[in-house]
């Protein structure tokens, strides 16, 4: 079980940079649907819970030390190719947003220019793979449990200091802006694009473990952690849905009126978050073209950390709302495939 928990913390920690921390995933994709984000936030935990065991007991059973493998597998030889193609411009994708996330944190909570904040984040990134500082990496992914601690600090004061009515605030969330047409789609899709974005690092994680019943368990427990952190989230957001519409940061907005102190312990989470988030994605995009460990490999880091820079300057709020919506309904061939697979394996051992 000890195995299972240190998995499962994997899994929350690689999703929870890409689809949670900021809070304006959520905004999009579940809380501007009113009460049904409810529903949504359900079907997403379970989803989480389904689909990660799954695609972990995937790298377990072929042993895998790469995801094209799993992907051609599961997907066959054209649609794997597509998949793979999808996956690796993905990554890219989510550095980017990531990127213009960090800008938007420095400007909202410490009034930096989002160019200056994007700035700092990208040569953090550029350096941190050039010099391959694996511990940097490690120690910003002990923030999870932190995060996790602050979020629940954070639902309990929305709960105990909202004023307004239920009807008020439900008319506000349902105002919002949404990234999916109902909460179904909007859940779905959001289960879609983070699975994309993790199933890379799933797989290899998967590979690493021989007994599959662990890779299972681990995959479960993460599952229900991201839907227990999901459903807090946007707990939290529409209690508070009038003071944070405008907000590229929600939680950012939440965690300040809690306390500046509690404000600048968020930005701080955040901030480490997004960076390990943003290394990973960068990495892996810039593996799949050049070979590791050479010059040409800092070369082409350096390049595709500016162009990622570049491209930052979209915005945050608007990259949410193109990029991973776009991603999340490509995402769903990779989902039917892992359910077709899932089924297949069954049959086989049955």
């Amino acid at each position: 079980m000890k195995k299972s928990l240190q998995v499962a913390g994997a899994y929350v920690g690689l999703i929870v940079g890409a689809g949670f921390a900021s809070g304006q995933e959520v905004m999009q994709f579940f809380t501007s649907f009113g009460i049904y984000s409810v529903i949504g936030t359900i079907i997403a935990g379970l989803l989480f819970a389904f689909l990660g065991m799954h695609v972990l007991q995937l790298g377990t059973y072929y042993q895998t030390a790469s995801h094209r493998e799993v992907i051609y597998k599961i997907c066959g030889r054209y649609f794997g190719f597509a998949i793979d193609l999808l996956i690796t411009f993905f990554l890219f994708g989510v550095a980017v947003v990531m990127i213009a996330g960090s800008g938007s944190i420095f400007e909202q909570q410490f009034g930096i220019p989002p160019l200056v904040g994007n700035l700092i984040m990208t040569v953090a990134v550029i350096v941190t793979l050039c010099l391959n500082v694996n511990k940097v990496i490690a120690v910003i992914s002990s923030i999870t449990p932190y995060l996790l601690v602050l979020i629940f600090i954070i639902t309990g004061y929305s709960l105990f200091t909202s004023d307004a009515s239920f009807s008020q605030l439900n008319a506000l969330a349902e105002a919002q802006p949404a990234s999916a047409p109902n909460f179904i789609i909007g859940a779905l899709l959001y289960v879609s694009y983070n699975l994309a974005a993790g199933f890379a690092m799933l797989a290899v994680i998967g590979g690493t473990i021989k007994d599959r019943k662990t890779a299972g368990w681990g995959g479960i427990l993460g599952g229900i952690g991201l839907g227990l952190l999901l459903f807090l989230i946007n707990l939290s957001l529409f209690m508070n849905i009038g003071s944070i519409q405008e907000a590229d940061m929600p939680t950012l907005v939440l965690a300040t009126e809690v306390s500046p102190i509690v404000g600048i312990l968020m930005a701080i989470a955040l901030l480490g978050m997004i960076f390990n988030t943003a290394v990973g994605m960068l990495y892996a995009f810039t593996a799949r073209l050049v070979p590791q460990n050479t010059r040409t490999f800092k070369g082409a880091v350096v390049i595709i950390g500016l162009l990622a820079f570049g491209a930052s300057f979209i915005g945050f709020t608007t990259l949410v709302g193109t990029v991973y919506p776009i991603t999340g309904y490509l995402g769903f061939v990779l989902i039917i495939a892992v359910i077709i697979s899932w089924v297949r394996l069954r049959k086989a051992q049955s």
